[in-house]
């Protein structure tokens, strides 16, 4: 989705403008993304919610699967985004936050590669003055509160993995006529979950990790809708096919 994020400077992106979002092309590839722990009671009942793990960093993330192939977002569908709630890595985009060496500061970035970046059309970046301008603002207010998300989110999943909580997700989906495994994800174990100390669980419940626990695992049932996206879509295709067979 991000194609060549670079910190925003006023030498460099002074006369930038940023239209708004109108369609999400830009994310038609995307077949999952990065979601944070007050996201997951919304994102629960229309994607599936799983961990992936990043070995650079040693530690898990949460993720929503939006398509079961790589390259494949069922959730877009003519440029529209076919659901009520949209990730807020999404809606954020074609902006970001970069770590930098410093304790706890970040940079405003922006993807220079977006269509959704030029020099005429959108809202500027600056004042003629060479201020931050309202756009800049708000965006700052706004990464900055889900800066704070992520970091509790990057807690959460450090917590979990400390009480060896993630089992591999091994489960096989018919896809047409073929079976495959869906692979390279984790989720939480329920048994282990069950087993858990009173203790442990009272920890848990005042940290305030058992209802994003219980959301994600109710958030798994949600592979079926992405089973029948992909169905409709495959029958939509065929149809189209036969349509333009009887117009020979």
């Amino acid at each position: 989705m991000f194609k060549n994020v670079a910190p925003i400077t006023i030498e460099k992106h002074g006369k930038l403008h940023v239209k708004t979002i109108q369609n999400f092309d830009f994310a038609k590839n995307v077949n999952m993304a990065s979601i944070m722990v007050h996201e997951f009671s919304r994102a629960a009942s229309i994607y599936p919610i799983v961990f992936v793990e990043d070995k650079q960093k040693d530690q898990f993330k949460p993720v929503v699967l939006l398509g079961l192939e790589e390259g494949e977002n069922l959730f877009v569908q003519e440029d529209k985004w076919q659901a009520s709630y949209i990730p807020a890595i999404i809606r954020r985009y074609p902006f970001a936050l970069a770590k930098t060496e410093e304790e706890g500061r970040f940079l405003v970035c922006i993807d220079e590669g977006s269509d959704l970046v030029n020099k005429k059309e959108g809202q500027p970046l600056f004042t003629p003055e060479g201020n931050p301008a309202e756009l800049m603002e708000r965006v700052k207010q706004y990464l900055s509160e889900l800066q704070q998300m992520d970091a509790f989110t990057e807690n959460f999943c450090k917590y979990l993995a400390e009480k060896n909580m993630f089992t591999p997700l091994n489960m096989k989906v018919r896809i047409g006529n073929e079976m495959r495994n869906i692979t390279g994800a984790y989720i939480v174990n329920e048994e282990r979950l069950n087993s858990l100390s009173d203790e442990t669980f009272l920890e848990m419940r005042n940290n305030k990790h058992i209802p994003v626990v219980y959301s994600h695992l109710s958030s798994l049932s949600q592979i079926e809708r992405l089973l029948n996206f992909k169905e409709k879509k495959a029958i939509s295709a065929s149809e189209l096919g036969e349509h333009f067979k009887d117009q020979e």
